[in-house]
């Protein structure tokens, strides 16, 4: 889909690529917004079969790494469809629409407190918070061509883990 590898797309394009008018498609969402945000919950769905899938058993350390390993593919996949929506919808829209995977990484990180792996002096909610923040700023480091993609991963796992290791870890 053209608004998933350009954030600046119109919706003239996104109607033609669809095989539809441009009112067509006004019928169907009533702003460009609207249209975005379809766009980001269908992207958003197809991550949530997959990372529904990561086994987050065992060590919390490695699962949060394989967790983290496959929200970037996902993210990556997507950095120009969440440009996008980062200039049509708010921060707090974005976020919510992102719950279902946020609850799973929460659960974990919660757990990898309990277990030792995570520091516990800082709540949850700004591991989440930081979490997110490190991965969509490596999207648009990539998108600003301040990033190599293939340097991301390990760039975010590093920055992460460190951020996140209890004590002693």
């Amino acid at each position: 889909m053209a608004i998933r590898k350009n954030p600046d797309v119109s919706v003239a394009d996104i109607a033609a690529e669809a095989g539809m008018g441009r009112m067509t498609l006004y019928g169907h969402f009533q702003t460009r917004a609207e249209l975005i945000e379809a766009a980001l919950v269908d992207s958003l769905e197809r991550a949530e079969e997959v990372l529904s899938e990561i086994p987050l058993d065992g060590d919390a350390r490695t699962a949060f790494q394989r967790l983290l390993a496959s929200s970037w593919v996902f993210v990556d996949q997507s950095r120009a469809l969440l440009a996008t929506a980062q200039k049509e919808l708010s921060a707090g829209r974005i976020r919510e629409l992102h719950e279902k995977a946020e609850a799973r990484m929460r659960g974990l990180l919660v757990r990898g407190q309990q277990e030792g792996t995570f520091r516990n002096d800082l709540p949850v909610s700004w591991l989440l918070t930081t979490t997110h923040v490190v991965l969509n700023g490596a999207a648009e480091e990539i998108l600003a061509v301040r990033l190599d993609p293939d340097d991301a991963p390990r760039f975010i796992e590093a920055t992460l883990l460190s951020a996140f290791a209890a004590q002693g870890e």
